[in-house]
């Protein structure tokens, strides 16, 4: 395997200089407590990234609620994205895409039974949580990106890096991709690289451990993508499944509104002889013109074997929408992803670091 190239803007290097310096300094700030960090009685695990653009923390956080529901209660912090709500609230199953975001939404509808907030203040937000009455207060607060949201102190920083877009290799905003300098990576305690190719060799997996440089206490794993059936998703339209593996005569049309499709489009390119695709931005609010256009483009295939298929995040939005007509809504299907480990060892440590880390944060807080 090849480490992808980053493409980088190299005149807008002065600006990315000046945007170093605004964050380092704010950094700064914060590490020599002139401006304050709040820590909780409850363990916050943070999971975020250094990168603008998709890192896969949706269903990283999918994947540590699957892991400690069965042992805690369980929260979900989001800012939520791109919602025309303010201030916190709690996100039920019915909730609006509008009034909490498509991704908090999507967790709930998931799982039901996982407390999910928005509030952009998330220190007012786990003031709040921490108000619920004992009983039902959660074990453990997942703090979704929220590794810039240095206001709350995460008992357990998790950092994601994109495989296909190696950060050593990138540069800050705007001329790269990055959020804040390589170097914050030294806050967290795992780093996750996300999205790799199942083949990666070992001489791959050296060569991110170099880049990345971490510290003796910081651990790295590697994970990548599973797909399950595509689920309509109009269910009470057409509730039956379809197998990835049963696409290969279909015309296939892949919508969607994510900040890295690549690797979404590498797995159908080899389900399917036609593909075609419509890209769109991360967390798109899809207009009556973005329909039309889709519409166009299935319309352009005359065989009737064509399916739709976009992510579950751009589901959550679709099903929002009063104007999409019925003949799109019965050809369309979300694929679901889990978060799968490249090697099985590397999965039974993370899972162990995870649940000791919460269940000894709350011995020691009930000893303290």
């Amino acid at each position: 395997m090849d480490i992808p190239k980053v493409e980088i803007r190299k005149s807008l290097l002065p600006l990315s200089w000046l945007y170093g310096t605004v964050v380092s300094f704010r950094n700064w700030l914060f590490n020599k407590n002139i401006l304050k960090q709040r820590s909780f009685s409850i363990p916050v695990i943070c999971v975020g990234n250094i990168t603008a653009g998709g890192t896969g923390k949706t269903p990283h956080i999918e994947y540590l609620i699957r892991l400690l529901s069965p042992k805690f209660k369980v929260a979900v912090l989001s800012r939520g994205y791109k919602r025309k709500s303010k201030g916190f609230l709690i996100v039920d199953t019915n909730s609006n895409v509008r009034n909490v975001g498509d991704e908090p939404l999507q967790i709930k509808k998931k799982f039901p039974d996982t407390l999910v907030v928005v509030d952009k203040n998330r220190v007012n937000a786990i003031e709040k949580i921490m108000s619920i009455e004992k009983e039902e207060r959660p074990d453990v607060i997942l703090l979704d990106d929220g590794f810039q949201h240095r206001h709350v102190r995460p008992s357990l920083s998790i950092v994601l890096a994109d495989c296909n877009r190696p950060v050593f290799e990138d540069r800050l905003l705007p001329a790269g991709l990055l959020r804040e300098p390589l170097k914050s990576i030294d806050r967290a305690s795992v780093v996750v690289v996300t999205k790799c190719n199942p083949d990666m060799q070992p001489i791959d997996f050296r060569i991110y451990s170099n880049g990345l440089n971490l510290y003796p206490f910081q651990e790295l794993f590697f994970t990548t993508f599973d797909y399950d059936k595509l689920s309509p998703v109009f269910p009470e339209l057409h509730p039956e499944v379809v197998s990835i593996n049963d696409l290969r005569k279909k015309h296939l049309f892949l919508v969607t509104g994510i900040a890295s499709p690549e690797p979404l489009v590498r797995k159908l390119e080899y389900k399917t002889y036609n593909l075609y695709t419509m890209f769109f931005s991360d967390h798109h609010n899809f207009t009556r013109k973005d329909i039309q256009s889709i519409e166009n483009m299935v319309n352009s295939v005359e065989d009737e074997n064509k399916i739709i298929v976009t992510t579950e995040k751009d589901a959550v939005r679709f099903r929002d929408l009063a104007y999409l007509p019925e003949n799109i809504k019965n050809i369309m299907y979300y694929l679901p992803v889990r978060v799968t480990f490249l090697n099985n060892k590397e999965r039974i440590t993370f899972n162990k670091k995870i649940v000791e880390h919460v269940r000894n944060y709350k011995t020691n807080s009930r000893l303290s």
